[in-house]
Parts: structure tokens; C-alpha cells; sequence
């Protein structure tokens, strides 16, 4: 619908170019802008799609303003009273003006442009100035179309009136407005606004980790939609014993983090993340697997251990890079089989079991459903690289599962697909936007009570305030990545408070929604546990949701698109012999439902209690305690390899000592 109606407006402004309309000129122009309004603002992606077309911003504007000018000469271009050459020529002094704002800012941004990124580090020391406007530094887009409005609303009005002199008088402001942007960007290149040399940077990171001492750390890097794989560790890795730190290499990815008092350092370049060699830091923990992984285990004073972003029993959870680590932490006894039986070179002493420390907030199960309503959580996962088609359950089987459980009076369907569905293959996106459809749909034709404005008032309360502990001060800033920089050291009470406001945040948000009323989750809140806490039931298919879910004890179904037998199912995916499986035609749908509102039915229950011991470990110690351990003891390996390095580099004159100088007696606390 936008790309038509810009598509439409541009023509039509063609045509008035030729056939000169000035009342038709005028509201297609208005269209147009209205539409690059709407792009900016809401699809960002089509923006994107006309740049690979040659077709960006600037282009539009540019032709825009162009067709206007054609138009205008057709329509005053032989009258001896409108002298078009003066507004033509103050519009390309501001483009000139515009395209020398952009060269400045390209150099502004090289200029300042940090080898080291942080976040909740204390960098005053640095003495950083605040960075220019965004509007001038990043965003050419915003800044062509705001500051050329007056002109192009200048030339319309002379079109209008037939007076040119509107058309210098608009065209005038876009150039002073133009030339002020162009004066406050190169001031930042003046000597005493310009950051810290890369030398002084450097300096001062490695001061900070002398003093900071980190021992161990979570390393990471990936798209921007990988993000979720490190944030599901982080409050893990906060509750550690010792001094954590989180390495990332990509600079987008430090807004993509969410709230953690652990300090962050984003490093780039490979030759400045070497410089971790001669830090206190330990042990590093990786939940991805990336090219730029090999960089960083090439530093043999750390040790790593890969702890994955989740367990199923899908191919990519045995892959081959596991080896390239010092070891692999697992949630239970089932991978480490899985490892052994995958026969990929990870060795059976490397594998070490720690549970899954994020699933201590599941709740247990306790029978039947407690309301009016089951709720009933379909979390398909997404389609994967390999083209499988047993990898999702939502082109074969997901409108059908819907259906069946839409069909019920007595279910409220939660439906929360996986955030890279349709990545790959778009038939999955289809499905899924059909999906959606049919839950909408059903709404529709549902009535019920709905809270009232208590509700709704609570939720936005709450809403603010788990917003105002997250959101660090560089996410509403001019200049993202210089923000980070700018920071102070973090509260360290904020994170106990962040927990407690995000279960006050999860407990408004289901109350201010009708219990009725069937929702689709694609945001990041509520996250998939506190859909694992509101289920009585889990469809899913064969990922890590599923090993999640074990901890709650809950009955849960398996979609089986993958074309074999149920046995032969079965038999292939351990973490399906608790569950009901489901066909793509969503038969068993309703008797699913009766088991899972009778639990004198469920003959399943203590499969699914061996099976959790099998997938999660046991429940004493807890999970976060062996994952302490796991690291206390990876701690002591490194530091037991630093000796010996040391001890062997001692005997060759010349060479450099591996551990950090002036802190012999590394510890993990």
C-alpha cells in the first residue's frame, strides 16, 4: 500500500510536470512527503528496499523538487514577471549545503569513532564530549526531508501564487538551517572537541582492567536478531562468584544487551581484543557459536567453555565447532550423550553438566487448570538453514493446530513463534501472518468482560518503571555509541530491582488482558517463561522450548512434521518421549485438551519427571550453583595453565610473561 501510494504520487507528479496542475501538484507532493513520513517512522525496511533500488531518500527528494521546478517553468517560465533562475539557484545551494553536511559527517564520525566501546564503566577519565545531533551525524534521511521541507513547501507556494519569490524564501530557510547543521558539525573537528586518540583510549582500558581485575566473562557476537542468545545469560552471569565482564565485537550489539550492572566492552578489531591476554580475565563463556569465535580462543591465557543458547535435539546442538572449546557445559545427561553419540570430536571429560540456570523462576506443576479457561502456549520454533521440514511446525501443521484449539470454547491460545520465523523460507512467514489472522479473527467473535481502567493503569505504571531501570541513558540519546561511552559506573542495586519490577511488570500485564482473549507475543516482554508460567499446556516442536519446559513439570505436545512414524519420532528425539504427538492435521487436539483438564488422565506425568532428570540434571544443588562450580573449577584450569606458561616462558630469555604483571596470585573472587 506505501510503496504504491509513492509510487502513484511520483507519477502523478510527472504528469503535472508535463500537463501542468497546480491544485493536483500540490496534493500529490503532499503525499509523497506524507509517505516518506510514514517510511521513516514505521517501515523501515522499504526504506531499505529502495535504497537496493537505487531509489533512496535523496533520489526522491531530489526528483521530487526537480518534477516542482519542471512544473513551474511550464506553468511561469515565459512570463517576464516570475524569474525562476534566483529560487533554483538558492535550491541548489542547499543541496550543496546538504551533500557537504554529509561528507563533514562521514569525517566527524571516523574522527570519533572509539577502538573501544563500554557500558556501565565509569569513562570520565576520558573526558568524551557529547557527540552532534543524530539528525546531522546519522541520519541523512531525517535531515534531507526536514530540512528541505521549507524549500519544496516554498516552490509549491510560488506554483500556487505564481510568485517566485516564495520559492527563493523557502529554498532561503533550507540553506540557513542547512548551513547552521553544516557550522555545528565542524565545530566537532576543532582541537578541543575532538575525543581521545586511539592511543589514549587504549591507555585507559587497559588502566580500567588492571583495576577492575575481571576473572571471568561471557564473549559474544552475532546479528542483530541473536541478541536474545547472550541476554538469557546475563543475570547467570551476574550471579556468579568473581568479577564479570562481556565481551562483544559488534558495535550495534551493545544496544541490543539488555539491563545488566556487568560491565560491557565492545572490541572490534581483532588486534584490540588481544589485548584481553594480559588481563586477570579467567574464563569466558560463549552461548553462540560465530566466525569471530575463533578470534578470541586464540588468547591461551582463557579458558572457554560453551554453554549454547539452548539444548534440543536438533543437529545444530551437536555441532562440530563445540570441540574448539576447552570444554561444554550442558544442562544434563542427555547431551552429554548427544555429544557422544554425534561423534564429533568432543570428548566425554570436556562435557560438564550444570543444568540450566535461567529456569530457576519456572513454576512447578500443580494439576489442573486453576481458571475457566486452559491456556494453551503454541511456541513453534522457526525453519533453520537446512530446509528440513520437520525444524517447524508452522507451515505443515500450524493453521491446523490453531484451528483445532480456536475450535474449543474453554481455551485461551497464547501464540508466541520464534522472532526469526520466515527468515529463511517464506512460506513459513506466510503461515505464520495467517496464523495471526485466525487468532485475530476469533477475537472478533469473542465477547467477554475486560478489566477495567485500574487495570491498564497499574500495567502503565509498571511499564514506566521496568522501562526506566532498563533503558540506560544512551538508548534515548543523539549519539548511541558515544552515549555508551559517556556513561557512569552502574547502581548496584539495580539489578535487584530490575527482577523485582519485571515480575510486577509480568503480573500487571496478564491482569490488564481479558483471560478470554487469545494473544500473540512478539515482543520481548513477556518472555517465553512467563508464558511457560501462565501455560497448562505447551505445543511446540522439537527445539530447546521443549528442554526448557521440562522444568515445570507440565504436560506438553509435539508436532510431528518431520514425516516419520510416531515410533520412529520417538526414538529420534529423546526430548519427545514425554509428550503427546500431535500430526499435521491436529487430530489429537482434543483429546489433549481432556487430559490436560483431567489429570487422572495424564499417563504421562512421570515420564515427564525422568525425562526433566535426564535433560536438566537434578534439582539439588540448584542449577546456578553448579554453574558456579563449572566456572570456579575452569577458573582454577586457567590458572593452572598461566603458572605453566609462565614458568616455561622464564626458561627462554626474552619472552614475555603470560600472566598480567603486578597480580601473581589470580583468583576467582
Amino acid at each position: 500500500m506505501v510503496t504504491a501510494l509513492m509510487a502513484v504520487s511520483f507519477l502523478t507528479l510527472a504528469v503535472t510536470a508535463v500537463v501542468p496542475n497546480v491544485p493536483v501538484m500540490i496534493a500529490a507532493a503532499a503525499v509523497s512527503l506524507a509517505v516518506e513520513g510514514v517510511l521513516f517512522r514505521w517501515q523501515r525496511g522499504m526504506v531499505a528496499m529502495f535504497a537496493k533500488m537505487h531509489a533512496d531518500v535523496t533520489v526522491r527528494h531530489l526528483l521530487r523538487d526537480m518534477l516542482i521546478v519542471v512544473a513551474l517553468v511550464r506553468l511561469h517560465g515565459q512570463s517576464q514577471e516570475t524569474d525562476l533562475a534566483t529560487p533554483l539557484l538558492v535550491l541548489l545551494a542547499f543541496y550543496g549545503l546538504h551533500f557537504s553536511i554529509q561528507a563533514v559527517s562521514v569525517i566527524v564520525r571516523r574522527t570519533r569513532t572509539t577502538p573501544v566501546l563500554t557500558r556501565n564503566i565509569d569513562t570520565s577519565a576520558l573526558r568524551l564530549t557529547a557527540a552532534p545531533p543524530a539528525l546531522l551525524l546519522r541520519r541523512p534521511g531525517h535531515r534531507l526531508l526536514i530540512l528541505g521541507l521549507p524549500a519544496t513547501a516554498g516552490l509549491l507556494a510560488a506554483g500556487a501564487t505564481g510568485d517566485a519569490l516564495w520559492g527563493v524564501v523557502g529554498a532561503a530557510v533550507s540553506v540557513v538551517l542547512a548551513l547552521g547543521g553544516l557550522v555545528l558539525l565542524g565545530s566537532h573537528l576543532l582541537p578541543g572537541r575532538r575525543p581521545p586518540s586511539e592511543e589514549t583510549v587504549l591507555k585507559w582500558f587497559d588502566a580500567w582492567l588492571a583495576e577492575y581485575k575481571p576473572t571471568i566473562g561471557m564473549y559474544f557476537s552475532g546479528g542483530s536478531a541473536s541478541a536474545y542468545q547472550a541476554n538469557m545469560w546475563l543475570d547467570p552471569l551476574a550471579k556468579l562468584d568473581g568479577r564479570p565482564l562481556i565481551v562483544l565485537r559488534e558495535r550495534f550489539m551493545m544496544q541490543k544487551i539488555t539491563a545488566t550492572d556487568v560491565p560491557i566492552v565492545c572490541l572490534p578489531q581483532v588486534h584490540h581484543l588481544m589485548r584481553l591476554e594480559h588481563s586477570t580475565l579467567q574464563a569466558l563463556i560463549h552461548p553462540s557459536n560465530s566466525g569471530k569465535t575463533s578470534q578470541v580462543l586464540r588468547i591461551p591465557t582463557i579458558k572457554h567453555a560453551f554453554v549454547n543458547h539452548g539444548e534440543s535435539d536438533k543437529l545444530s546442538s551437536c555441532n562440530p565447532y563445540a570441540k574448539a572449546y576447552d570444554e561444554v557445559w550442558v544442562a544434563g545427561p542427555e547431551a552429554r550423550e548427544r555429544y557422544a553419540l554425534a561423534d564429533i570430536g568432543v570428548e566425554d571429560k570436556d562435557v560438564v553438566e550444570i543444568g540450566r540456570p535461567q529456569l530457576d523462576g519456572i513454576a512447578a506443576y500443580r494439576g489442573a487448570p486453576e481458571g475457566e479457561y486452559t491456556n494453551v502456549l503454541y511456541a513453534p520454533t522457526w525453519e533453520g538453514w537446512d530446509g528440513n521440514p520437520g525444524n517447524t511446525s508452522v507451515i505443515a501443521a500450524g493453521e491446523n493446530l490453531v484451528r483445532a484449539l480456536l475450535a474449543d470454547p474453554k481455551v485461551r491460545l497464547v501464540y508466541k513463534p520464534h522472532p526469526l520465523t520466515g527468515s529463511v523460507d517464506p512460506r513459513a512467514g506466510a503461515a505464520d501472518r495467517r496464523i495471526r489472522e485466525l487468532i485475530l479473527a476469533a477475537n472478533r467473535e469473542r465477547t467477554g468482560t475486560r478489566p477495567g481502567a485500574e487495570a491498564a493503569a497499574e500495567l502503565a505504571r509498571r511499564t514506566a518503571e521496568l522501562d526506566r531501570l532498563t533503558t540506560s541513558a544512551f538508548r534515548t540519546s543523539s549519539d548511541n555509541m558515544e552515549r555508551m561511552m559517556l556513561q557512569t559506573a552502574p547502581d548496584p542495586g539495580r539489578a535487584a530491582a530490575v527482577t523485582a519490577a519485571t515480575a510486577a511488570w509480568v503480573k500487571a500485564y496478564w491482569a490488564a488482558l481479558p483471560e478470554w482473549e487469545h494473544q500473540i507475543v512478539t515482543d520481548a516482554r513477556p518472555d517465553i517463561q512467563a508464558c511457560f508460567n501462565r501455560a497448562d499446556l505447551l505445543i511446540s516442536d522439537v527445539s530447546s522450548v521443549i528442554s526448557d519446559y521440562m522444568a515445570s513439570g507440565k504436560p506438553y505436545a509435539v508436532a510431528n512434521t518431520s514425516g516419520l512414524t510416531e515410533a520412529a519420532f520417538r526414538e529420534a528425539f529423546p526430548t519427545v518421549r514425554a509428550a503427546t504427538v500431535l500430526t499435521p492435521d491436529a487430530a489429537g487436539v482434543p483429546e489433549l485438551l481432556e487430559r490436560v483438564r483431567k489429570p487422572e488422565l495424564d499417563d504421562l506425568r512421570e515420564a515427564r519427571a525422568e525425562l526433566k532428570l535426564r535433560l536438566l540434571g537434578p534439582s539439588d544443588p540448584p542449577s546456578q550453583a553448579r554453574f558456579n562450580e563449572a566456572m570456579r573449577a575452569l577458573c582454577e584450569s586457567a590458572l593452572r595453565h598461566r603458572r605453566r606458561m609462565t614458568e616455561r616462558e622464564a626458561r627462554i630469555p626474552g619472552q614475555r610473561a603470560a600472566a598480567p604483571t603486578g597480580d601473581p596470585e589470580l583468583t576467582t573472587g
